[in-house]
């Protein structure tokens, strides 16, 4: 039986904010949390979806004359789409000439994805990059054995593999990939179990403990915090993470800061979603937590990725 093929939804070549060095970062499709920040929305479901541009289009009815559910329709020279009937077949992106459709999520090979990662070696060697893995939710992927096979064969090529996780994904997942991982980039958001669920709609407690056994099981570990305005911008937030990185003796190599932005907006409205605005922490209260962190003996602590 062959491994189920992994739902990408992005490649992006020369990423310098998801690791050390020039990187390419995978984007995996598919997440268990539902932040409500979130800024890459066609990330979170597990399954293709139809991007609309709608600025782009012409209301010229080829997307109309080929969807085999019916979900297109022209009315009064506008384009009315029912994302209910879509089943995303990507049959109207196909024959869409102003590129106002696009299909996000797409299975890839293991091996093509290898051959792609590889072709950019060079960059990785000279700025110490290598590759990230992201999303959505690598840790949480259906069939996870094609994503241990992807590090795996990305280590045996001399690749650096970093790991960008908001934690949430069984610990045997997170077991599997260690020997082939250098990095792993680990989101702490909100820590309390009440506004966990408000903000993320999920449980924390498997993010937390998965993060402790990856210290104790001597991964390397970057902390990265989203500062939402509203949500965890406070001195007392930034407290109770250094009290839980001591308590539980989560050894970090550094600390990054990512003060939150709206750069995911016209994302909700070509997915047909509503988007929820939050408020971006200014530089001199970032810089007030940067030196909380450093403060507390956490001196490699950055602003930004």
């Amino acid at each position: 039986m062959k491994d189920v093929q992994p739902l990408i939804f992005n490649i992006q070549k020369f990423s310098t904010h998801d690791g050390d060095g020039i990187r390419t970062t995978v984007f995996f499709k598919g997440c268990p949390l539902h932040c409500r920040w979130c800024h890459n929305p066609e990330s979170q479901r597990f399954a293709p979806e139809m991007v609309v541009y709608a600025d782009r289009c012409t209301a010229c009815g080829a997307c109309a004359a080929v969807c085999p559910a019916g979900a297109c329709r022209i009315e009064g020279g506008k384009l009315f789409m029912d994302r209910e009937k879509c089943t995303a077949c990507g049959a109207c992106a196909d024959v869409c000439v102003q590129n106002a459709r696009e299909l996000s999520g797409k299975r890839v090979p293991v091996s093509t994805l290898v051959r792609e990662l590889c072709k950019d070696r060079i960059f990785y060697e000279q700025s110490g990059g290598g590759v990230t893995l992201s999303g959505g939710e690598v840790m949480a992927q259906p069939g996870f054995s094609y994503v241990e096979d992807l590090c795996r064969r990305l280590h045996r090529e001399g690749i650096s593999v970093y790991i960008d996780t908001s934690g949430a994904g069984p610990y045997e997942a997170f077991h599997k990939i260690l020997p082939y991982t250098d990095v792993f980039l680990y989101d702490i958001k909100v820590l309390d179990p009440e506004p966990f669920r408000r903000w993320i709609g999920a449980d924390g407690g498997e993010v937390f403990t998965n993060l402790e056994r990856l210290s104790k099981d001597g991964a390397v570990i970057d902390i990265r915090i989203p500062v939402i305005g509203g949500v965890n911008d406070t001195d007392l937030f930034f407290d109770s993470v250094i009290r839980f990185l001591r308590d539980r003796n989560i050894r970090v190599r550094r600390v990054c800061l990512l003060p939150y932005h709206d750069y995911g907006k016209t994302k909700y409205q070509n997915l047909g979603r509503t988007f929820e605005n939050f408020t971006v922490p200014d530089a001199v209260r970032l810089q007030s937590f940067q030196a909380q962190l450093v403060q507390a003996g956490f001196a490699d602590t950055v602003i930004g990725g």
